[in-house]
């Protein structure tokens, strides 16, 4: 297995995992392909087929790292969203502010919520903004996809920049959820000490 062998086989994110090239994914299949790219470029797996086992482990690791970088782009929507504008060129403004102004007003208000109920670790308000985001998400994932099958790059483009702020605002209430919650479990521990 050389270098360009290995570029061949994972140029493509959606190719390496066998899905096709559009925003919605199965994710149960990303899973498994995930599985069995990892046990195909183990190790001991890539060392039956090479001699030199120094070789055999420098090219295992580089497949391990493009096989997680791709399950990593390819699980979440909004790197997923950037991947497909990367490949039909488009991404180009990907990283530029987001301009609209009754987005970032609601985002913002959110996301002081958010950090208040994490520092106040206030249960209530975490599962409350939990559903107000993933509906968010969800709606924003919806006008992805619909701009990208229609090539309509300004939208699709304004999608993931909003994406982008919202996997980051989902990942932190998830996180402050099970926080709180390790809390409480912690306190109850003490009724039984």
């Amino acid at each position: 297995m050389t270098d360009s062998i290995l570029d061949t086989q994972f140029g493509n994110f959606f190719a390496l995992f066998e899905q096709p090239v559009q925003f919605e994914v199965n994710q149960d299949s990303l899973d498994q392909h995930l599985r069995l790219l990892q046990k195909r470029y183990h190790p001991d797996n890539v060392a039956k087929n090479l001699a030199n086992t120094k070789q055999a482990q420098q090219q295992s690791e580089q497949a391990s790292a493009i096989i997680n970088q791709a399950y990593q782009t390819l699980s979440a929507p909004d790197s997923r969203a950037g991947y497909l504008l990367d490949m039909a060129d488009q991404a180009q403004n990907v990283e530029h502010s987001i301009a609209d102004l009754d987005f970032l007003e609601d985002a913002m208000e959110m996301r002081m919520d958010l950090d208040d109920a994490i520092t106040g670790k206030n249960l209530a308000t975490l599962q409350q903004l939990h559903p107000q985001i993933t509906a968010r998400l969800n709606n924003q994932s919806e006008r992805f996809n619909a701009a990208y099958t229609e090539q309509d790059w300004g939208t699709a483009i304004d999608a993931t920049q909003k994406l982008k702020f919202l996997v980051k605002l989902n990942a932190d209430v998830t996180t402050g959820l099970d926080d709180v919650a390790s809390t409480a479990h912690s306190d109850d521990d003490d009724l039984y000490v």
